[in-house]
């Protein structure tokens, strides 16, 4: 590259002056095609300056923009349509996964390297029906599921291999917090009025009671599991479980009480877990349980045709008949927002919504999917592994009852296995170099017990 410098420019220090020109006059450039964006295409000018601001960012702090982002990942609001129904958080996470990528930490960890490849093997089985049934909403998907799993992966990885794993998991929780917040204030509103009816936020924008039921419930998992490195103390376990459990309650969602049940008990019942745990608390969370069955019961014996029980078994049977269209590959992804069909629904069951988009075949990959996320979550060193594999659970359980490839439930599972597994490498790291340069090693945090 010296070669094509002029020689009376070479020497030392003309090679960087000439670098800074160069860039100050590729900076100059930008300005203006900024500035006449924003008079013809502002949504396009602010698209580029957050680009270029985010790579600035990202070459000082590689881990900075994947960090940067987590609140906005619960971000629910929907943008766009005719197919392209997404959501702030699927555009942050977009935004996030490529300076993830490009600059995260190597080399990958096994584990990261297992579920990408399995994410992979997903994606391969569901090109198919996306060649079979050409249209927008399909390819669109596609592309988002692949994103919600390795992206999310990648981003979390870029926290947690970065050393920012505690701060990201705060970050989570906090914003989690805000909504749970935000959640009971509208419910005492309502049950002063006399309104007992679930609560559907809708501060700073609507949200539907399962999206913040199940958001909040996972977020009283993450706590529950409260892995040292956190920095969680007791005091603050309490306050936020309480705080989050009843923005639950208020919402009245029974998936996200059930998915919540189901990781306290691999919580408690894992023996080689990083914190003992007494089982007194299953104890304590059989009302729970009992909760649940009361409010099916009571839809059941309504005879009401149009509750969400019942609702539920028409949808599952209407499933069964869109699958048998093509029951190898599947109609296409996101099949409800096409007109082939007499039914307008997103199946609200995981196995059944890829029966019936990518066929048996694109089940099967999904299975291999979710065990291989799973086995990588059990094999990580329970300090690490124990929340990640709560949280996958919980997530699995919730989405036999609920919609499954959906933003921000369907990306954070994976954003928090991302953020244990570098979170893990960071620590390997770490004890390798102070065992050979103590004086160099790098600072890991730990939090209180």
């Amino acid at each position: 590259m010296t070669s094509l410098v002029p020689e009376r420019l070479r020497g030392p220090g003309r090679t960087e002056l000439l670098a800074q020109a160069v860039l100050l006059l590729g900076g100059v450039l930008l300005v203006a095609v900024v500035g006449r964006l924003a008079v013809t295409t502002p949504q396009a000018a602010v698209i580029i300056a957050v680009a270029v601001l985010a790579a600035g960012l990202t070459a000082v702090q590689p881990g900075l923009i994947p960090l940067a982002v987590l609140p906005v990942l619960l971000v629910v609001l929907r943008v766009g349509g005719g197919g392209v129904d997404l959501s702030l958080s699927d555009f942050a996470l977009a935004a996030a996964a490529l300076p993830a990528l490009l600059l995260a930490k190597r080399p990958f960890s096994s584990g990261l390297r297992a579920v990408l490849w399995a994410s992979a093997i997903y994606q391969f089985a569901t090109l198919i029906t996306v060649v079979n049934n050409p249209y927008t909403a399909n390819a669109v998907e596609w592309a988002h599921a692949w994103m919600m799993v390795s992206g999310s992966l990648v981003v979390g990885w870029a926290v947690g291999a970065n050393g920012h794993a505690r701060t990201g998991i705060r970050l989570l929780v906090g914003t989690m917090a805000v909504l749970a917040v935000i959640t009971i204030v509208e419910g005492v509103v309502h049950f002063a009025h006399g309104d007992f009816a679930p609560v559907y936020p809708s501060f700073p924008y609507g949200m539907h009671k399962n999206f913040a039921g199940t958001v909040c419930a996972t977020g009283a998992v993450m706590v529950y599991a409260r892995p040292a490195w956190v920095g969680i103390n007791r005091r603050w376990t309490f306050v936020l479980t309480s705080l989050l459990l009843a923005a639950v309650l208020f919402t009245q969602s029974r998936q996200a009480l059930i998915g919540l049940v189901a990781a306290v008990v691999v919580l408690v019942l894992r023996s080689d877990s990083d914190r003992k745990r007494s089982r007194i608390v299953l104890l304590l969370i059989a009302p729970v349980g009992l909760f649940v069955t009361n409010l099916v019961q009571d839809q059941v014996q309504s005879g009401n045709q149009f509750n969400s029980v019942f609702q539920r078994l028409t949808w599952f049977q209407d499933s069964m008949t869109v699958w048998s269209a093509d029951p190898w590959f599947g109609v296409g992804l996101r099949w409800w927002y096409t007109d082939r069909f007499p039914f307008q629904f997103q199946p609200p069951n995981a196995e059944i919504e890829v029966l019936t988009s990518a066929g048996v075949v694109g089940l099967v990959a999904f299975v291999m999917l979710m065990v291989v996320t799973l086995r990588v979550a059990w094999k990580l060193d329970p300090a690490y592994g124990s929340l990640a594999l709560a949280v996958l659970v919980s997530r699995l359980v919730q989405g036999q009852f609920d919609l499954f490839w959906a933003a921000v439930q369907g990306s954070v599972p994976f954003v928090v296995l991302g953020i244990c597994l570098g979170a893990a490498w960071h620590a390997e790291r770490a004890t390798e170099v102070r065992t050979s340069d103590p004086a160099a090693a790098p600072r890991v945090p730990v939090g209180s017990a």
